[in-house]
């Protein structure tokens, strides 16, 4: 009697708790379909509550992106310098909090280091590189209008038509910096106020960034413990498993992507600087940045940074202009094929048609952010899709193979066995012979 008695007690418990949670679900379920029904109804509220709050978490995001971004860096110093302090300071506790800090130190000491020569050699020679382009570009103009005459044979109807083009654009870069500026002082000057003020801004957003970078590279281990408790408080163990699994993977490809792309970027970057002073290019220092700079886009990168390269060195010669674009496309048939997969290697794992469907749809929707990022946020959804497909598969006992699908005309519900033309069946390109029904079991 005693435990029938408390088998119905547990059952009553059980029912109790089951009751209580469905219940839990059902108002979780609601409140997040009136969240929806209001992003939808009031959309203009809701996007300008969301572009408030991304505003004053610039510091915040800045911050974090710079600690993942110094943290290969910071590991590579602690590293050594804990082997320095090894034989030095006999406390574990004393020499890891001492190597973290000299690594910290050094990862932002590195980047001051970058930014002071980047600054120092790059952005007087660039500024005195546009600000000759535009002095001396009506001249290049008629110059280049005058090469064009040659090299057509007197062609007058070709001849009459690039003068044309090449006057009216003179006189519409005349108009935009003579007419247009004087005109438009109040409204620039107000611009500049707006922008001095944005600026000051942006320049305490970067100090708090770099303060909350700090903090985060200090105590990565403790956040990423923080992160992973309440994973597994939240969720089941299976469950909880999946989503350390899968942030573990999107850290390895987006780490492996940047900081490669980054490496392979600046590679070039020198490359193209030091091959175009030797070929006595105009605005070496101009156009060797724009090159390096637009190479970090997958892809698309090379023609976005070629076509303004090219513009620039044809107005001031056009031989050489000719010569930069043969120049450009061995060098990136030398990034493509050598550099690139040598630094990158297959740290993404997505084939060329999702590459370009990436850059497109994400650069569509995110700019030139998204074209940088668009890889690897597609390589981390393609990774996604393919355990979670390959998860169903296995509950249903078929082949996770994709080559065991490519001529798969059916499946038989019974015996889950896959069923192929008799034309195209595995068997029959192993073996050179045919196979009498078409089957393959599992």
């Amino acid at each position: 009697m005693d435990n029938e008695k408390k088998t119905r007690q547990g059952e009553q418990i059980w029912g109790s708790r089951r009751s209580i949670m469905t219940a839990l679900l059902v108002f979780i379920t609601i409140c997040c379909c009136i969240l929806f029904f209001f992003m939808i109804y009031r959309y203009n509220g809701f996007a300008g509550f969301w572009k408030r709050l991304t505003r004053i978490l610039q510091p915040i995001t800045f911050g974090l992106v710079l600690a993942y971004l110094l943290n290969p860096v910071m590991s590579f110093i602690e590293k050594y310098v804990k082997k320095f302090l090894s034989s030095r300071i006999k406390n574990d506790a004393k020499r890891n909090k001492m190597a973290r800090g000299l690594a910290i130190l050094g990862a932002l000491l590195f980047l001051i280091l970058i930014f002071v020569l980047l600054v120092a050699a790059v952005v007087p020679a660039v500024s005195q590189s546009i600000q000759r382009v535009f002095a001396k570009l009506p001249e290049e103009l008629n110059n280049f209008s005058e090469w064009i005459e040659e090299i057509t044979n007197g062609n007058q109807e070709i001849s009459a038509m690039v003068e044309q083009v090449m006057e009216q654009g003179t006189k519409a870069l005349e108009n935009i910096f003579e007419l247009d500026i004087i005109s438009k002082v109040q409204k620039y000057l107000s611009s500049i106020t707006s922008g001095v003020i944005y600026g000051v801004k942006f320049l305490l957003n970067i100090l708090v960034g770099l303060i909350v970078s700090v903090y985060v590279m200090a105590s990565k281990e403790v956040f990423a413990g923080q992160a992973k408790k309440s994973v597994y408080a939240v969720l089941k163990p299976s469950y909880a498993n999946v989503i350390v699994e899968t942030v573990r993977k999107s850290h390895e490809i987006f780490g492996g992507f940047i900081s490669g792309k980054i490496l392979d970027s600046a590679i070039i970057g020198v490359l193209a600087y030091i091959v175009l002073a030797i070929m006595r290019m105009p605005d070496t220092m101009l156009v060797s940045v724009i090159v390096g700079v637009t190479n970090v886009i997958p892809f698309f990168g090379p023609f976005i940074g070629a076509i303004p390269s090219f513009i620039i060195i044809v107005l001031q010669d056009p031989v050489k202009g000719l010569y930069f674009l043969i120049f450009i496309i061995i060098l990136q048939q030398i990034d493509g094929n050598i550099i690139g997969p040598k630094i990158l290697g297959d740290s993404t794992g997505l084939s060329s048609f999702w590459v370009v469907f990436a850059i497109i749809v994400f650069g569509g929707l995110w700019g030139f952010l998204g074209m940088l990022l668009g890889v690897p946020v597609m390589a981390v959804i393609y990774y996604i899709a393919d355990r979670s497909i390959s998860y169903f598969l296995r509950k249903k006992g078929l082949s996770e193979e994709t080559e065991d699908y490519v001529h798969l005309t059916r499946i038989e519900q019974e015996t889950n066995r896959l069923v192929y033309e008799m034309a195209n069946s595995p068997e029959q390109k192993e073996t050179g012979e045919g196979k009498d029904d078409g089957q393959r079991g599992e």
